[in-house]
């Protein structure tokens, strides 16, 4: 028998130093602790220490701890909404640390009996600590806001990669690119440059494209903003692990433009110059754009005051008038002359008109003005005897609004929760995490983690030999590995002329065995494009311009589910046609092209991230098409699935007492001794009182 101890955190602040309180326990409770990491039944789920629900008694140290849970209207009771931290010492020497989740209450005569937790180990708090946050919460990205506007595309789209969190790749929203050298062909859309007035028409339309950010961005961000998370350097923040550190998202939150009424925020510009043009009166002030309505004596009422705005086009723009600093009252995508405060009393205060416009909104001399009339019961202030006076806030010059747009990053990244971002780049790269001795997460791909190990331990001098199961270990007739987002226009396309789904596979040794009938699958929440390499439709010559399309079967505009690629620079390539706000077409021969593949070279690299080896986009037309073999499966799956189906596999159960030296060392990637064979940890159950361990081994064949 084995002396169990817990121990709880009271520190409500998970973050600050844990200040453990030990637990009291049942004398005869039975305490299992299940262990897995990889599961052959589930094989796209990241496992973690648990153990089955136990009970506490309610003793004087438990209600203290749980703050007598059953009585709801106690102040400051236990949320068990959240998971504590907590550790288990076997015999006094440190065996697992985790997280313990309070389950419920057992009530006898209306007092606490009973209290129900269950303990879970590290990685399981990647869940808790990120919740349903989505990647727009992501603070740390505000760092790589920038501007929209075609002197920025254009200078993204010549990025140099190594030096960048941000590029344009070659994907458009909705527009379909081509490549013809015909003049009876120009058009927009045609990529084909010559500067010739025949091909003036020609161009790539700029809002067409939008950024794209480096995953490894995204991660940096998470650990930046959630000081739990801090990931090894194995598989993420690893400029080597180029198959990841490569990669890179779309910004394309919504189908179609970046318009500023729904993607963008506005940049609003005070108006200017603005300042008394008629009147006098001690009570108004003007200076610096803003002018000062003050308070007047009693003598004196603000009878009505006009703001009238009239530009000199018909774009649509926005006003905002600020008072004090805040906004008082604002009208939003209005076009023409536009009127406000109409005989309505104002407050005093500093008031000051801003204007905005994606469109570059101009208002001449004068177009902008304020008129304020005042009565004056008793003449103390007005020569002659008045009886009131009017003044006038003019601009005195032309006012042009800006046509810079933000790009606020947070605003424009696909919607997607965290912690399914995460759990999508596990699925793709068959990763598994666990929590090291320094509190970081190691993120591991799964053969590399079990090729971490080279330790066995022997275990026949405690297993129970009287009894024991081999079962047939294959739990599936095939695994279907595939992406959700296959809804584009060219992926909807070779679907329907291949019978298959783009970069998808069905796996199964051999369709014709007895076996289960199920199918278990691998599906990916991305979007996983079909690009395009474009051929001049004149000459026939294939061009080194690749190309994305973010539109649906019927040619429409697609959102999809948030997209990955691969970003590839072509240096002194094909010159491309790039068009501006005002037609006017530049050549650019250096851009980004999206890519299946980490290379357009299969000599340089065959790693993608398709599951099936694909005939590769770029190199349709070459005899080398079908090269790049290193796909998500071959890479990443193979060597496991593999060896579940292989027709030696054998999944065996066994009970043992294992002794404590083993228990505390015990790694899951270590392999067991067993009769001359040696094998793979599934599972293992242990008894943590009695120390009787329930396995779930497969045979290395």
């Amino acid at each position: 028998m084995q002396k169990l101890q817990l121990y709880i955190n009271q520190n409500i602040d998970q973050d600050l130093t844990p200040v453990y309180v030990r637990v009291d326990l049942f004398k005869d409770e039975s305490v299992s602790m299940t262990q897995t990491i990889q599961n052959v039944k589930d094989i796209a789920k990241i496992f973690t220490e648990f153990t089955q629900t136990f009970s506490l008694p309610a003793s004087k140290v438990n209600n203290k701890i749980f703050r007598h849970y059953n009585r709801f209207h106690i102040e400051g009771t236990f949320d068990a909404r959240r998971k504590r931290k907590a550790k288990i010492e076997l015999n006094n020497i440190p065996f697992k640390t985790g997280f313990v989740k309070l389950e419920g209450v057992e009530t006898k005569n209306n007092n606490a009996h009973t209290y129900k937790i269950t303990f879970f180990g590290n990685t399981v708090n990647l869940k808790d600590v990120l919740g349903d946050d989505e990647l727009g919460n992501l603070s740390g990205l505000s760092s790589l806001d920038t501007d929209y506007t075609y002197a920025d595309i254009k200078t993204k789209i010549e990025a140099t990669l190594s030096s960048n969190n941000l590029c344009v790749p070659l994907i458009t929203h909705t527009q379909q690119l081509l490549y013809d050298s015909a003049a009876s062909n120009a058009q927009i859309g045609n990529l084909y440059y010559n500067s010739g007035a025949s091909y003036t028409a020609n161009g790539l339309n700029w809002k067409e494209l939008k950024y794209a950010i480096r995953l490894q961005a995204i991660i940096d961000a998470i650990e930046s903003q959630y000081s739990a998370i801090e990931f090894s350097n194995d598989f993420f923040n690893n400029t080597s692990v180029t198959e990841f550190y490569d990669l890179w998202m779309w910004l394309h939150r919504k189908k179609g433009n970046v318009e500023p009424e729904t993607q963008l925020s506005l940049v609003f510009v005070t108006a200017t110059p603005l300042g008394i043009t008629s009147g006098s009166s001690s009570y108004f002030s003007a200076s610096n754009n803003t002018f000062v309505y003050s308070t007047m004596p009693s003598t004196h009422t603000l009878d009505s005051n006009l703001l009238t705005i009239n530009p000199t086009t018909g774009a649509t723009y926005s006003i905002r008038v600020i008072r004090n600093g805040s906004v008082y009252s604002e009208l939003s995508n209005v076009t023409g002359l536009q009127t406000m405060f109409n005989s309505i009393t104002l407050p005093t205060g500093s008031y000051s008109i801003e204007i905005a416009s994606i469109a570059g909104v101009t208002f001449n001399a004068l177009n902008i003005s304020w008129e304020w009339s005042v009565s004056v019961t008793e003449d103390d202030e007005i020569p002659g005897g008045s009886s009131g006076f009017t003044i006038a806030f003019k601009n005195s010059s032309s006012f042009t609004t800006s046509t810079t747009i933000p790009f606020n990053i947070s605003a424009q990244i696909p919607k997607m929760k965290i912690i399914d971002f995460l759990t999508n780049i596990f699925k793709m790269f068959n990763l598994t995490a666990y929590v090291n001795v320094e509190n970081k997460i190691v993120v591991q791909k799964l053969d590399d983690y079990y090729n971490a190990s080279s330790i066995t331990h022997n275990i026949d001098d405690y297993v129970d030999s009287t009894k024991g199961t081999v079962d047939v270990a294959l739990p599936f007739k095939e695994i279907d590995f595939s992406y959700t987002g296959l809804g584009t226009f060219l992926a909807k396309q070779y679907e329907q002329l291949n019978n298959s789904k783009w970069g998808a596979l069905d796996y199964s040794d051999d369709t014709s065995f007895d076996g289960p009938q199920n199918q278990y699958k691998v599906n990916v929440g991305f979007e996983h494009l079909q690009y395009q390499n474009l051929i001049d439709l004149t000459t026939s010559a294939v061009k080194d311009i690749q190309w994305g399309w973010s539109a649906d079967d019927n040619k429409q505009s697609y959102i999809g589910n948030p997209l990955i690629f691969y970003a590839i620079e072509v240096n002194n390539g094909t010159d491309i046609a790039l068009r501006n706000d005002s037609g006017t077409i530049t050549s650019v021969d250096d851009y980004i092209i999206p890519s299946n593949s980490l290379s357009t070279n299969p000599s340089t690299s065959k790693i993608n991230i398709n599951f099936n080896a694909e005939i590769n986009e770029y190199n349709a037309e070459n005899s080398n098409a079908s090269a790049f073999t290193t796909t998500l499966f071959e890479n990443n799956y193979k060597t496991y699935i593999q060896s579940v189906f292989n027709n030696k596999k054998r999944l065996t159960k066994a009970e043992a007492y294992l002794p404590l030296k083993i228990l505390y060392n015990l790694k899951l990637n270590d392999k067991i001794s067993l009769n001359n064979n040696t094998y793979r940890i599934n599972s293992i159950k242990t008894e943590l009182i009695t120390g009787k361990s329930s396995l779930e081994l497969l045979n290395i064949v």
